[in-house]
Formats: structure tokens, C-alpha cells, sequence
């Protein structure tokens, strides 16, 4: 799949790089999507939830009162559940809600995505970003060359710039990432996807690599 390289300014700047069919090119499995999704939004679930049973709950440990003769029901101390203080039955205690997903999975998950925003022309590359200094008014300005200002758009890196990082982080509709961070859910949640120039070339030189390797 060849994407022509597009200037900061919006316009072509005369080259292109090639996006790997492997990836870009699938047959999306909508299954492994969600499955993927799935186990990032259950990641976010910290499971630190805690309630005290009656063991814990501060209170005497003395029987009420006898077990028989009194009329009443017969209780046990005043950490009792069924008393205004007692210990929670059955509450919830702190677990993990991860998902295990093979590699394999998640690889065709995220290669999916990618291939759904290809099918949707939802792919734009653009060449590398230089900033000396954070400037989230250029940022945004060529976000508006490339005709992508009012959308959604996760703008992807081949490693950490600094500062390019700190002139996007006040775009509410910006996420920056690096090439290696990308995952399923971003992917699916974003309008758009922008790809520097180097990030690009990353992609399909470790795509060959992939092939050779095979």
C-alpha cells in the first residue's frame, strides 16, 4: 500500500513510503478486536475494592447474650452482619481483572484496525516533526494543513520527541504515540491515524525483517 508523504504544510512533497500489506492489507477479524478491547478497558480496572468481613471490623468479641431461654433470636458478638457496624458477608475483596490473550491474537487484532482505517482512507503521512522548543500552536496548525484539526487523531511517532510530545499534549483531540505503544482500543477509538515519515519506514523495515526471518 503506497501513501504519498505529505509536508508539514498540507502539500506532497514529491515521495512515498510503502505500508505493508501484512498489516495494513487483512481481512479484519472483528472477533479479536473486541477481544482485544476487551482486555484493555478490564486492565484499567485497578480491583482495590475492599469491604471488612466480621473478623476485621473493630468491636468486643462477647456473646450478646445465652444462646437459649431469652425469647429472642440467638447472636453471636456485635460484629455480627446483621448489626449497624458489623462486618459485610460475601463483599468484594481486591483481584486482578486481566485478560490473558495469546501475542498472536493481539497482533491481528491491531493489524485489523489498521487495516479498517486503511479501507477508510483514514491514513495520513506526513514528514518527520523537528521542534526546538513546545509550540502546541504549530502543532495545531499543521494538524489543519493536513486536514485533520477536527478529527480525532493519533499521531504516531517512531520514538519520543520531546518535544513534540509537549506541543500535543494540550490538543484535547491529539493523542501522540510512540510506534511501539499502539494498541487495539486507541487505534479503534481514533478518526484518524498520522504517521511521520520515520515512523512509517520503521513499520515496513521491521515488516521485512518479519518476512526474512519467516
Amino acid at each position: 500500500m503506497q501513501v504519498d508523504v505529505l509536508t508539514i504544510q498540507g502539500a506532497k512533497a514529491g515521495r512515498s513510503v510503502d505500508l505493508p500489506d501484512r498489516i495494513f492489507g487483512v481481512d479484519p477479524n472483528n472477533h479479536v478486536i473486541y477481544l482485544a478491547v476487551k482486555q484493555f478497558l478490564a486492565a484499567q480496572h485497578l480491583g482495590t475494592h475492599k469491604v471488612k468481613t466480621r473478623a476485621e471490623v473493630k468491636g468486643s468479641s462477647r456473646k450478646l447474650h445465652r444462646q437459649k431461654g431469652t425469647g429472642g433470636s440467638r447472636k453471636g458478638n456485635i460484629r455480627n452482619p446483621l448489626y449497624k457496624g458489623g462486618g459485610t458477608v460475601f463483599g468484594p475483596k481486591p483481584h486482578g481483572y486481566d485478560i490473558k490473550l495469546n501475542r498472536k491474537v493481539k497482533d491481528l487484532a491491531k493489524a485489523s484496525a489498521l487495516s479498517y482505517k486503511a479501507k477508510d482512507n483514514s491514513i495520513v503521512v506526513m514528514e518527520d516533526l523537528i521542534f526546538e522548543t513546545p509550540k502546541t500552536k504549530t502543532f495545531a496548525g499543521i494538524l489543519k494543513s493536513l486536514n485533520v484539526a477536527d478529527k480525532k487523531a493519533m499521531v504516531v511517532f517512531a520514538d519520543f520527541e520531546e518535544m513534540a510530545f509537549a506541543s500535543a499534549r494540550n490538543i484535547t483531540s491529539v493523542m501522540p504515540v510512540i510506534l511501539h505503544d499502539m494498541n487495539t482500543y486507541d487505534l479503534m477509538n481514533a478518526d484518524v491515524l498520522v504517521f511521520t515519515e520515520s515512523a512509517a519506514k520503521l513499520l515496513h523495515e521491521e515488516d521485512e525483517e518479519a518476512v526474512v526471518a519467516a
